[in-house]
Parts: structure tokens; C-alpha cells; sequence
């Protein structure tokens, strides 16, 4: 098993109204990088499962990491 890009630092559950009326609940997940930035992202409460945030949350990372070795 390889070893993620990042750690999870903080979940929140979060609502706000929908655009078409109503409440809609999504998560803001907060992670830290290997190269030590932290980045922010939200996700629907639809997606919020492991099998479809962890792509979701390594790509965040890759892309952070990449920038910062600019």
C-alpha cells in the first residue's frame, strides 16, 4: 500500500440554500500536502464517500506539490 500525498486535517459538514430552492449539505475538507501546503476543498454530500474523495483529494495535492516546486 502506498503512502498518501496528504493528511486530512479537518472535516466540516457544512448547508447552504441550493440555487433552486431548498438546503444542500456538502463537506470542506481541509488537507495538508507532503510538501507542506494546505489546501481546502468542498464536496457534495453525493460524493462524500472514500472511494470518490480520495482521487479527488490526491489530485489537489499533486497539483499543490507541483506548483510549489516552481
Amino acid at each position: 500500500m502506498t503512502a498518501k500525498p496528504y493528511a486530512v486535517l479537518k472535516i466540516d459538514e457544512m448547508t447552504r440554500l441550493s440555487d433552486i430552492g431548498g438546503i444542500e449539505r456538502f463537506y470542506r475538507i481541509q488537507i495538508k500536502t507532503k510538501g507542506g501546503v494546505v489546501r481546502t476543498a468542498d464536496v457534495s454530500e453525493k460524493e462524500f464517500a472514500p472511494q470518490k474523495v480520495a482521487p479527488i483529494l490526491a489530485a489537489i495535492a499533486a497539483d499543490a506539490d507541483s506548483i510549489m516546486a516552481l
